[in-house]
């Protein structure tokens, strides 16, 4: 039994177990170019969180790694098929439930660990502020977790199964990686298409992608200089960073003033 994650754990430690912040991963059902699983966000959320609520554990934090919700919001990724959407509405009032439920328990601090871009929550943490008595906050651990740290550790630009998401996927559930017999990856270039809108383009605007016109087979991003090794790297400085936020949020007090 590993007794931060909630699903391993019996009745008989949690009820005397005084947990003080929960970690909520939320990962999606989508597919990630022709090599990757269709739950590679779930699976990549589940293998960080996991690490980090270990390593805060072990310096001391209460801490719970809750069951990851396996879907997301795919509405950009409707033609492909078997993506499974959750509109962020429904994803919203999912939260809600799980956030009440962990105020009834007297748990009152929750990371959000979203593994899946089509995710937005900024927008729920603000709708919930004031609303609850659990204090909220987000990590999206493909963007500011590990901004830096993939320039430093990766060659491709990487969107969706590229170079990052392969070399977690090789180094943390690589049976599911779809590979030749020489262990080359059955995956594409991952090359995605212009629009006519050079704004668009440059990213002065933002828009939903459908995702069966921007790419080929889903990837957006080049995959095939991925190693487990650089999985490997990235993983130990995000559970670094992670679960040091994570046993600083459990000793630190609830008051008026939090988290100033």
């Amino acid at each position: 039994m590993r007794p931060w994650i909630l699903a391993e754990t019996n009745f008989g430690h949690v009820k005397e177990c005084e947990y003080e912040v929960a970690v909520l991963p939320m990962g999606a059902t989508e597919p990630h170019n022709l090599h990757l699983p269709y739950g590679t966000d779930t699976f990549e959320a589940e293998a960080i969180g996991s690490r980090v609520c270990e390593e805060a554990w072990k310096q001391g934090a209460k801490v719970v790694l809750l069951p990851a919700i396996p879907y997301g919001t795919e509405t950009n990724q409707s033609e492909f098929r078997l993506s499974m959407n959750l509109n962020p509405s429904t994803l919203g009032l999912v939260i809600q439930d799980l956030v009440e439920s962990l105020d009834g328990h007297g748990v009152h601090k929750m990371l959000i660990l979203n593994s899946h871009g089509g995710n937005e929550f900024k927008p729920l943490l603000r709708e919930l502020h004031g609303t609850t008595n659990v204090q909220l906050f987000l990590c999206d651990w493909f963007r500011g977790l590990s901004a830096d740290l993939k320039k430093s550790i990766f060659k491709e630009p990487d969107d969706h199964a590229g170079e990052v998401e392969t070399s977690l996927a090789l180094a943390y559930f690589g049976h599911l990686v779809n590979r030749n017999a020489d262990g080359t990856l059955i995956a594409d270039d991952g090359e995605t298409a212009s629009t006519r809108l050079d704004a668009v383009n440059q990213g002065w605007v933002s828009i939903t992608r459908p995702w069966h016109l921007l790419t080929t087979n889903t990837g957006a991003g080049n995959p095939h200089a991925a190693t487990a090794e650089k999985g490997e790297r990235l993983m130990h400085s995000m559970v670094e960073r992670l679960s040091g936020f994570l046993v600083d949020l459990a000793k630190t007090e609830l008051d008026e003033r939090f988290p100033f």
